[in-house]
């Protein structure tokens, strides 16, 4: 007879409450808030709260290295490998900036999450053809002061190790004239891993790197930023579950 690790207990009767009851309470007040109009703001001071609490409650610290790097009120495409479904608390979280996610536009179907989300400012994308009024989109993001988070392995990785990254989003990066910022997540599958129902406490290491600039780039040079984009990243990645600075940052410009 199998009895599951104390963990998986304190998942399904404590952590899956406790998170339902956070996302119920802010995900209703950041609804609510976008009735009235603005850009989302105080749904992102939401989206914050309910990442605090998240990594708070789990019991998930997190080392930031690099945000010194990064220009305050500037509008950035943050760049992250996917571990964990955690990733986007951690991110929300570790960075001081209105952020707002490049989703697949599936998630635009929910009934309520999808108009919540058009409403806040997040931006919906059929990644296999990014079109005109993506584009428009991601301009208007630009000129809000708005930045924008996206996964470009569009799944979670099990072991650590990075997937191929998509060309899309770079391209409408580089379309939008947006600086993109390289950031790396080790640790957070050791807090939930892919298709596990448990999560655990853990140490995970989130850094940002040089931002690298795309006004004198084309869409041709889609393909190569993002294998670069993705070079970068893999530097401190391989540090995934290490404790204190990570290794080999790599200086872009």
């Amino acid at each position: 007879m199998s009895i599951f690790p104390f963990h998986w207990w304190r998942t399904v009767f404590f952590l899956i409450p406790a998170i339902g009851v956070y996302t119920v309470v802010l995900g209703a007040l950041s609804i609510g808030s976008s009735v009235f109009g603005g850009r989302g703001d105080f749904g992102h001071f939401c989206a914050r709260t309910w990442s605090w609490l998240i990594l708070a409650t789990t019991g998930v610290d997190v080392d930031v290295h690099g945000r010194e790097l990064l220009v305050s009120r500037k509008t950035y495409v943050f760049v992250a490998n996917h571990q964990s479904i955690y990733d986007i608390p951690i991110i929300f979280w570790s960075l001081p900036f209105q952020l707002r996610i490049i989703a697949k536009e599936a998630l635009g179907r929910f009934p309520v999450l999808g108009w919540h989300l058009r409403r806040t400012g997040h931006v919906l994308v059929d990644r296999s053809k990014p079109g005109t009024e993506v584009f428009r989109r991601l301009a208007n993001v630009m000129h809000r002061g708005l930045s924008l988070v996206v996964f470009p392995e569009g799944t979670r990785s099990i072991d650590g190790r990075l997937y191929g990254f998509k060309k899309a989003i770079f391209v409408l990066a580089i379309e939008a004239g947006m600086p993109i910022v390289p950031v790396s997540v080790a640790g957070s599958r050791h807090v939930m891993r892919r298709g596990r129902l448990m999560t655990c406490p853990g140490h995970v290491t989130l850094t940002v790197h040089h931002p690298i600039m795309t006004e004198k780039l084309s869409r041709n040079d889609a393909t190569e930023l993002a294998a670069r984009v993705q070079r970068i990243i893999a530097t401190a990645v391989d540090c995934d579950g290490a404790k204190g600075a990570p290794c080999g940052m790599e200086r872009e410009s």
